[in-house]
């Protein structure tokens, strides 16, 4: 997808939740599109969950870099 029609998405998605009280469970992969529009986030790896945590936390999390970076967990 082109990312003036993600960040359509994106604000598509916000608007629905604004109106409505509901919870929203999406699966992504586009960290753009995640970071947008989570609260919470659950990693996986292998299927297995590895880390939930607010966004603000998963970005810098030692187990997240490790597992999609190959980057050594301090």
């Amino acid at each position: 997808m082109a990312r003036a029609d993600t960040n359509n998405t994106i604000e598509l998605l916000k608007e629905i939740k604004a109106s409505r009280d509901i919870t929203m469970v999406i699966i992504e992969h586009d960290m753009h599109v995640v970071f947008s529009l989570a609260q919470r986030i659950t990693v996986l790896a292998q299927g297995t969950p590895l880390v939930e945590d607010t966004p603000e936390k998963i970005k810098g999390h030692p187990k997240v870099k490790e597992a999609y970076l190959g980057e050594a967990a301090a």
